[in-house]
């Protein structure tokens, strides 16, 4: 396993998980805003050790292996969170959504990888789209105020929508990835 900065990055990432878990759980004020500290700065250090990886040259297996492995812990976790501080089918519903999205489009990539054909199901413009939505709307679903601080905005309710909309938004990148997959599923058949 490579050392470089980026995987570093990850590793440290992953490590967030937990402390933003236990601090959306602790007791005290300040707490919420704390957790959805931690998931920013966890979407900022993916953004960044991607960045470090292409400019410098530091890509490695390792890295394109735990990079998703660790968006996807922080995503799903976060989710959890979500659902259980704000129990209702619209949450739940949307939380399947995208967890489903996640795992079906995984596995994929997985198998596509298998045969050869990884290329075929790269990264679409939708799907950075659909990632900075769902990034936006998890850290003020985390940060649980009703209300953006100074200003009357109905901040909780727009990170409600906002994860609808990244579920929405799940759904197009996911028929964007079985479409271009689907020419190579059907040969195997």
């Amino acid at each position: 396993m490579p050392l470089t900065i980026p995987n570093l990055l990850t590793l440290f990432r992953i490590a967030l998980v937990p402390m933003m878990v236990v601090a959306f759980y602790l007791p005290y004020p300040g707490m919420n805003l704390l957790a959805a500290s931690l998931f920013v700065a966890g979407a900022l250090t993916d953004w960044l050790d991607g960045w470090i990886a292409r400019r410098w040259g530091m890509t490695s297996a390792f890295g394109a292996f735990l990079d998703p492995v660790a968006d996807k812990i922080a995503v799903v976790v976060a989710l959890f969170l979500i659902v259980q501080a704000d129990p209702t089918p619209l949450m739940a519903v949307v939380a399947a959504i995208i967890v489903g999205r996640e795992v079906t489009i995984s596995a994929l990539r997985e198998w596509m990888a298998a045969i050869g054909e990884r290329m075929a199901v790269g990264v679409a413009a939708i799907g950075k789209i659909k990632t900075i939505v769902q990034m936006v709307a998890i850290s003020v679903l985390l940060f649980q105020h009703p209300k953006f601080p100074l200003l009357a905005l109905p901040l909780y309710e727009t990170g409600r929508w906002l994860l609808v909309g990244a579920a929405v938004l799940t759904l197009w990148s996911a028929a964007q990835y079985l479409k271009a997959a689907w020419p190579l599923i059907r040969d195997r058949q």
